[in-house]
């Protein structure tokens, strides 16, 4: 059977006008990675532009993880963050 560890993970925050990509481990935010970001009025209303930073940011996070294990990950579907990861605006 071949098990797969989530070893790292793309959390994507708002914070304030910001939309922040980090690179962190599962279920904390505790020495997160900032990778990137971008104002949010030039994602918001434009969708495809939300998915390309979204898409760069998880191949970059991909980068990270192949380059630590020699395996490039597989991703799963987004998923919420818990309630007390969530930055709102900050």
């Amino acid at each position: 059977m071949n098990e797969q560890a989530q070893i790292g993970r793309l959390a994507l925050r708002a914070e304030g006008p910001w939309w922040v990509a980090y690179y962190a481990m599962p279920n904390t935010m505790v020495d997160a990675i900032e990778l990137g970001r971008i104002k949010m009025t030039a994602v918001m209303p434009r969708p495809a532009r939300k998915q390309q930073f979204m898409d760069t940011m998880r191949d970059v996070v991909a980068d990270i993880i192949e380059e630590r294990v020699g395996t490039r990950p597989t991703w799963g579907g987004a998923q919420e963050a818990p309630e007390h990861e969530r930055a709102g605006h900050s």
